[in-house]
């Protein structure tokens, strides 16, 4: 199989089966997904969703944020991983917002990845998930099953590598959606240490589940 037919079945299979795959993470506007992306980072999205109610409560937008202390903006995301250095990250992003973007979330990787506590990663998210734009973020999960899958080179050792290789055979309109497809996949079947095989539509096809039976 080629890897151009890969592609196609894998992404047929779920454009057909799951046309409406969307984050997790529960937000009604741009700043509300910039907070809880950043609060993310090598965290669950079930942990963030507990969380962010009363960050969202308290602080409903950058204004009140930037004006939020250390000492009272931590107590809120204690539960969250590396909440010392998330909880500064929160504060300078939303004082940079009103400083540098008028109070709004910029819409470009370039402008986001300069506010505190936002990478590549999380720009791709924020772009493709509000903005629908064709940028593909790559966390462990897509990292993880798009290696397995065949559908980047083993030779692809970082999540930038990974991200351009998507990038290039993904139809451009599609990425926003594939993103979210490989996550999912990832986080309910593809598991890390032990993957639901079982379950899974695409061990025809998966080099991972091939290599695991001749091993």
């Amino acid at each position: 199989m080629t890897k151009k037919e890969r592609y196609r079945l894998i992404l047929d299979y779920f454009q057909k089966n799951v046309p409406d795959a969307e984050t997790e993470l529960i937000y009604d506007n741009p700043f509300q997904l910039l907070v809880a992306v950043i609060l993310s980072a090598q965290c669950t999205d079930k942990r963030v969703n507990l969380t962010t109610p009363a960050i969202f409560e308290r602080y409903p937008g950058p204004e009140q944020m930037a004006k939020a202390t250390f000492e009272e903006l931590f107590p809120l995301i204690r539960s969250i991983s590396y909440p010392n250095n998330k909880t500064k990250h929160l504060i300078g992003m939303a004082n940079m917002l009103l400083e540098q973007f008028g109070g709004h979330v910029p819409m470009t990787v370039e402008e986001l990845v300069k506010l505190p506590g936002v990478g590549r990663k999380t720009a791709n998210v924020i772009t493709s998930v509000i903005d629908e734009q064709p940028n593909m973020a790559v966390d462990t999960h897509v990292f993880r099953v798009s290696k397995r899958l065949g559908l980047v080179s083993q030779k692809a050792s970082t999540p930038l590598a990974v991200e351009k290789e998507l990038i290039k055979h993904i139809p451009k309109e599609m990425v926003h959606k594939a993103h979210h497809w490989l996550i999912l996949h990832g986080r309910y079947v593809c598991l890390a240490r032990n993957p639901k095989c079982g379950e899974c539509m695409f061990t025809e096809v998966c080099a991972y589940y091939r290599k695991k039976g001749e091993s």
